[in-house]
């Protein structure tokens, strides 16, 4: 093989030419980290106006619906444009591609108004793996700082109780976050049983010579506090399970599920709801019919039955996978009657969808509609009656979209060059531990080794 013939077929690159194409990289990238800026300037604003609102539960699920970013990208840029809302410094520098978007969102993980200054200065300086790393060691000071704060939080519970001089009993303690939390909710729900806000409060209940008087707050969370002692040792401690605790009763007449329009009751718990809410929870629940006569009296009671079987759930999950709703797709739902069973829909595998709550809610309350196409797909409608695509249409690119880039920020005086985010560093080793001494606010004098 002649190795000189092969050399001289070879392009002759020069290296002006090589400078030049590494130059017009550099400087491309700095106008798409300075147009990342005003991306996440965009999609801050739109979060804050909840332009998302219109049937998607989130803005990174509506990114991923209309932009189509994956999941964790889209949730990852919210997170960014919410942080550069309060990190002035970082915005202006990618906004200027002086800092690439990679840095930037490194650095909100960690950076707050009083430590952006120095942060700053640390992706200006340092490379992106730099700044992973410094970050990576900051996150654990945070960590750390974090699991002793709350370690010594947790060894300062205590609860003291004990008998006074004129036998009243004293209680007073300290309760972490958690369980302090369950015991508000705890005397909230126990002052409410007893009193119901001071309604059943009469002359019957204190003795002759005690003043009439409402208990004041502070004596009601004490009686609240021995109805859940009582409570507990009546129960032998055992809180029941789940389904217990959380099931929900709803009485509804026949006409008003069938006619939201028609009069007639339908009651949660006691309380009046709207007609379409008890079709809503009616889609996907057990379900007791009963007959009364014209007093009022119940007649007859039926068995209790699922209004979709198991076998037939089983189904719609393997089928559906997840909320129909258009940009969802939560692994978990309801099942909802596209035509109610109330009139007269069957409950069949082409007549029933899985919505996740937030969106079964807006088919029946917020005026979205559903309906199945002779193939079988569904189609959703806004309120207005505009069809929400499972896949919007592509928005327009300009021919030449890097001329348009440029000119853009020409025209905003948005000044990018090749060197514009080029860091300072100059080939040192990075010693982790001395720039998180250095720069940490907690970890002044404490060497964090990587």
């Amino acid at each position: 093989m002649n190795t000189d013939s092969c050399a001289a077929s070879a392009p002759v690159v020069s290296t002006a030419e090589l400078d030049r194409l590494g130059d017009e990289i550099a400087e491309l990238s700095a106008h798409l980290d300075a147009a990342s800026g005003r991306l996440l300037d965009l999609i801050r604003e739109f979060d804050a106006r909840e332009g998302w609102g219109n049937g998607f539960r989130s803005c990174a699920a509506w990114l991923t619906w209309r932009v189509g970013l994956d999941p964790g990208a889209a949730r990852e840029r919210v997170r960014v444009a919410r942080a550069l809302g309060t990190l002035p410094g970082l915005a202006h520098a990618l906004a200027h591609g002086e800092l690439s978007y990679a840095k930037v969102r490194a650095l909100t993980r960690v950076a707050t108004p009083e430590t952006e200054e120095r942060l700053l200065g640390v992706g200006r300086a340092g490379t992106a793996e730099h700044v992973e790393r410094i970050v990576r060691a900051w996150r654990r000071v945070d960590r750390n700082a974090e699991a002793a704060e709350a370690a010594r939080h947790h060894k300062s519970r205590a609860l003291h109780v004990y008998q006074d001089e004129d036998g009243m009993v004293v209680v007073r303690g300290r309760l972490d976050r958690e369980a302090g939390a369950v015991l508000i909710q705890a005397l909230a729900a126990a002052r409410e049983t007893l009193y119901r806000q001071t309604k059943n409060v009469s002359a019957e209940t204190f003795p002759a010579d005690v003043s009439v008087e409402p208990p004041t707050m502070a004596q009601q969370q004490a009686d609240a506090l021995g109805l859940i002692a009582e409570t507990a040792l009546h129960h032998g401690m055992d809180p029941g399970s789940p389904s217990e605790r959380y099931q929900v009763v709803v009485h509804v007449d026949a006409a008003v599920l069938e006619d939201p329009d028609a009069p007639g009751q339908s009651v949660l718990d006691g309380t009046h709801v709207s007609a379409e809410t008890c079709r809503r929870l009616a889609c996907d629940a057990s379900r007791v019919v009963m007959r009364h006569d014209a007093d009022g009296k119940v007649v007859e009671v039926g068995a209790r039955t699922r209004t979709i079987p198991p076998a037939l759930r089983r189904v719609l999950q393997h089928r559906d996978r997840g909320c129909r709703f258009p940009g969802c797709g939560l692994p978990f739902g309801q099942g909802h009657h596209i035509q109610h069973w109330a009139n007269g829909g069957p409950t069949t595998l082409s007549n029933v969808a899985l919505l996740c709550r937030r969106h079964h809610r807006a088919v029946h309350e917020d005026g979205y509609q559903v309906e199945r196409l002779p193939d079988g797909a569904l189609r959703f409608r806004r309120p207005d009656g505009r069809v929400l695509p499972d896949v919007p249409s592509p928005a327009p690119v300009p021919t030449d979209p890097v001329h348009t880039l440029r000119a853009h920020h020409d025209a905003h005086r948005v000044v990018v060059h090749a060197r514009s985010a080029m860091p300072s560093w100059l080939g040192e080793r990075l010693d982790v531990g001395w720039a998180i001494d250095v720069l940490h606010p907690l970890a002044i004098g404490s060497a964090t080794n990587e």
